[in-house]
């Protein structure tokens, strides 16, 4: 008796947090069961799977190339709703501490300080471009960040400084997360959450519709066989999507 309380408690805790039916207004792009509806990176051998009804990635993918999971449909405005996790760290890396505009502290010598600090990566490609990424990861500033755009010295300053997280929202690794992405045009607003952490940021010269992926970082050295200290070591779950007008 204890045995099946146990397992139904913890299939109906399983059953509250994993919903595979689309709020109103929005479509499920991940049903739970398969890959449908996305394209699994050719080579990959397994890495990208499903397990207990969530998408578990485990840095990896065997692909020759491209080792992304893209969405197989396009979008151009939109609302993405994503529950994700990162499962462990995988190493230190260093990092810089980055200000609120977007540049990165520097010591007295003019060089940036580096930290090494545990970590983990990943992220959310938009529109189908990597350098519209929205990024996960263990940094101090907090995932949500646009790196490709933040890191971008062409792009103007308040470019640089929207694409800043305004506060770090993420809660402690193991833990589950959710995203609000929102897209129209080429503004970006980022909920993680539930606080707003970029609020209508610009992405210029951005595309106007491309496909979503969750992003693959890191692996294994193939010399010391360990995984690099950016790995993502990553689940995703109630991903879907609002197509705006």
């Amino acid at each position: 008796m204890k045995a099946f309380s146990l397992a139904t408690a913890l299939a109906l805790a399983f059953a509250a947090s994993t919903s595979f039916a689309a709020p109103a207004g929005f479509t499920a792009l991940f049903n739970g069961k398969d890959f449908t509806g996305w394209t699994v990176p050719e080579g990959d051998n397994g890495h990208w799977k499903i397990l207990d009804g969530v998408i578990d990635y485990d840095a990896e993918s065997e692909a020759k190339g491209d080792k992304n999971l893209w969405t197989a449909k396009e979008f151009g405005d939109f609302t993405l709703r994503m529950d994700w996790r990162i499962k462990r760290m995988t190493g230190t890396y260093p990092m810089p501490d980055v200000l609120p505009d977007g540049t990165h502290r520097l010591g007295p010598d003019g060089k940036e300080i580096l930290t090494h600090r545990p970590n983990a990566d990943s992220g959310i490609y938009l529109r189908g471009v990597g350098k519209a990424q929205v990024n996960i990861w263990c940094w101090p500033v907090g995932s949500g960040e646009v790196y490709g755009y933040r890191m971008d010295k062409t792009m103007p300053p308040a470019v640089r400084a929207g694409v800043t997280p305004k506060l770090h929202a993420d809660k402690p690794v193991g833990e589950w997360n959710t995203f609000e992405i929102t897209m129209k045009g080429d503004r970006l607003t980022v909920v993680l959450n539930g606080k707003t952490v970029i609020e209508n940021a610009q992405l210029p010269g951005v595309p106007a519709k491309g496909r979503l992926a969750l992003q693959h970082h890191g692996g294994r050295n193939p010399k010391t066989g360990e995984l690099a200290g950016a790995s993502s070591l990553m689940q995703f779950r109630n991903i879907y999507v609002k197509e705006l007008r």
